[in-house]
């Protein structure tokens, strides 16, 4: 029984009680360090990402080139509170949910429009 309470009382006193707490908090120090770690490589970026998304998607209008989640291409010809319908074809359009767009790109019916506008100012030119 004298040897149980040899084993049970620290063999320096009262020094590993203060010991204890500093290795307790130096355990906690990885811990720490993965969760801020895993704070700036993934949850940060994946909310700023969300912010962005959800800018797009809330400046969707008419005349936009939009590709969905599935792929597909078109323009954007009306948009309505929840849904957008998109131009596909010449004689296709397709609603769909402002969720399901991926990505807007440049409005290219105004690019179109304005290229054409100087060409026939040009040949009105040339032809005064």
């Amino acid at each position: 029984m004298y040897s149980f309470f040899l084993m049970a009382a620290p063999p320096d006193g009262g020094a590993a009680a203060s010991g204890g707490a500093a290795s307790m908090f130096m355990s906690f120090v990885p811990f720490i360090l993965i969760i801020g770690i895993f704070y700036f490589l993934i949850i940060r970026p994946q909310n700023k990402k969300q912010k962005e998304t959800e800018k797009m998607l809330a400046a969707l209008k008419k005349g936009d080139k939009v590709v969905t989640i599935g792929g597909v291409h078109g323009y954007i010809t009306n948009v309505k509170d929840n849904s957008v319908v998109v131009k596909v074809d010449d004689t296709s359009k397709i609603e769909f949910s402002r969720s399901a767009i991926a990505s807007v790109t440049a409005a290219e019916n105004v690019k179109v429009e304005s290229k054409t506008e100087k060409v026939e100012d040009n040949t009105n030119k040339e032809n005064e």
